[in-house]
């Protein structure tokens, strides 16, 4: 478990974490999301001891990151893929992990083969690819077993099938009990992976909820309806105080999720129905209406001004 009060990160007149208190339960996977500059980042280095918290603690199953004996064997972490020695082969990196931690050496095999680099555990880092280095990084990450881990942009740089393995890895740790932080861009594959969710916006926090109820709460949700007895399937609606969206085509959208009442009403009065459908928002949605008026850096989609020369005079 893993337990945030009061977390704030300044760096001089620059607020980068403000005032976060959540936790981090075990059992489940919980997705880290907020746009960037949200303070992401700063957060989990302060999780991991790398950065001091200006105000507020961390404590990692009730404990603090440096006061951990071989803390790899309580919490692994993949922040950054490249943060290893270049010059030592996949095998020794691990190695020296593992001597650091009481970890034994047999260990190290087993990550390898865990992630699929057995075949290359003998060549240098810095000959990797990304999503090589990515599956090496996740290995330094499991190599304590520990009952605790964090992972920042796992599926960054894997192929299809890296990231449907990481996926299903994660959710394998999360169902033996084990505590699974993960942050990524890709709402996507968030979607599919976590099933709680903290949000931050501007270093604050903007939810910290199921990934069902963050939808529901941050979206709007509808049926569709379709019928060639529009009129009729109208006044049926209206009798039975249901509002009614008209959107063009024929189609009509009624708010919440009413299709079991609708279906019974048409059935009831023989209206057929060629279309009754619920509709509910993306995460990907939710995420951007949630967090719009946390975004640092809009883009426009317009292009450039035809004259340069006029743009640059004006200070553009």
């Amino acid at each position: 478990m893993i337990e945030l009060d009061g977390l704030t990160k300044r760096y001089g007149e620059k607020l980068a974490v403000d005032d976060l208190t959540f936790s981090v339960e075990p059992g489940i996977v919980t997705g880290f999301l907020g746009p960037n500059g949200a303070g992401k980042s700063t957060t989990m280095r302060m999780m991991l001891g790398l950065d001091r918290p200006t105000a507020g603690d961390v404590l990692i199953d009730g404990r603090h990151y440096d006061r951990l004996k071989n803390p790899l064997k309580y919490i692994g972490a993949l922040l950054d893929a490249k943060a290893m020695h270049g010059g030592r082969s996949a095998f020794n990196h691990l190695l020296c992990l593992a001597q650091s931690n009481g970890i034994p050496k047999a260990r190290v095999h087993e990550v390898l083969d865990m992630v699929g680099l057995t075949a290359v555990a003998k060549k240098k880092a810095k000959g990797f690819s990304f999503g090589m280095g990515q599956r090496l990084g996740i290995a330094g990450a499991l190599l304590g077993d520990p009952r605790i881990l964090m992972f920042d942009e796992p599926v960054n740089g894997l192929d299809p099938e890296g990231i449907h393995w990481i996926r299903n890895l994660m959710k394998s740790l999360a169902s033996q009990g084990r505590t699974v932080f993960v942050s990524s861009h890709l709402m996507s594959e968030m979607a599919l992976t976590a099933d709680h969710l903290v949000v931050i916006g501007q270093g604050r926090l903007l939810a910290d909820t199921s990934m069902a109820d963050f939808i529901q709460q941050n979206s709007r949700s509808y049926v569709r309806i379709r019928s060639p007895q529009r009129e009729r399937l109208l006044d049926v609606l209206h009798g039975a105080g249901i509002t009614v969206v008209e959107t063009g085509g024929g189609t009509l959208e009624v708010d919440g999720g009413k299709s079991e009442l609708i279906g019974e009403l048409a059935a009831g009065h023989q209206i057929v129905l060629h279309e009754l459908s619920p509709q509910q928002a993306s995460l990907e949605e939710a995420f951007m209406r949630l967090t719009a008026e946390s975004v640092e850096y809009h883009a426009h989609p317009q292009g450039p001004p035809q004259d340069w020369g006029d743009a640059w005079k004006k200070g553009a």
